[in-house]
């Protein structure tokens, strides 16, 4: 199990710096849409050089024209890049086919989806690379979180690995270890704490235990 640390709302150098207090207890680093928004793939190329032990991934959220921008993501430096599992399968296959050329991976954002088991299992038949469940900013305004999806998916995936993101804090994270997803993604649950470093220590140290 991996611990991937999403980096939202914050500019390339508001970004380094917070990496630095945690890259060695984090195993992926994730350049939010916000970011890669506000800063473009720069951010990207940025943080593989700052921190270039890490994995980085680009949450593009790609909805068309998936190898094309699976290719400008990997030019980039993203090890790891996001297509959504709401896009056409000729986008995901697309996105595929172009990682698999430059070594890099897909992860499919399962936000949105309505039959998760289904759509899953679709996804899953096309050679991606993780699958993840995610309760975006609005729905966790809403009270959702995306544990019941996990389970879900962790019943038909066979062979992608899955990942959950959206509000895992410290205090939810033994829940989120239980389901056994292979990565767990935590944004705010750290980025928003006055002891960032305490913090990813104790999630790193639980993960471990696992």
């Amino acid at each position: 199990m991996k611990l991937q640390l999403a980096l939202d709302l914050v500019n390339i150098p508001e970004a380094v710096e917070v990496v630095q207090e945690v890259a060695e207890f984090i195993d992926i680093v994730e350049i939010g849409t916000p970011v890669v928004i506000n800063e473009g793939l720069h951010a990207v190329k940025e943080l593989k050089n700052a921190f270039p032990s890490l994995q980085v991934l680009a949450d593009l959220k790609i909805m068309d024209a998936g190898g094309y921008e699976v290719m400008k993501a990997s030019e980039a430096g993203a090890d790891i890049i996001t297509v959504l599992g709401v896009s056409d399968d000729s986008t995901i296959k697309g996105a595929v086919v172009e990682a698999r050329k430059q070594n890099k991976e897909i992860m499919v954002d399962m936000i949105n989806v309505k039959d998760m088991a289904a759509r899953a299992r679709e996804i899953d038949a096309l050679g991606v690379d993780y699958i993840c469940v995610h309760s975006g900013y609005d729905h966790q305004a809403a009270g959702l979180n995306s544990f019941q999806d996990l389970a879900t998916i962790k019943s038909v995936v066979k062979n992608a690995k899955t990942a959950i993101a959206g509000g895992i804090k410290l205090d939810t994270l033994p829940e989120v270890i239980s389901a056994k997803p292979d990565l767990v993604i935590v944004g705010g649950g750290i980025t928003s704490q006055s002891d960032k470093k305490a913090v990813a220590a104790q999630m790193q140290q639980l993960i471990k235990q696992a």
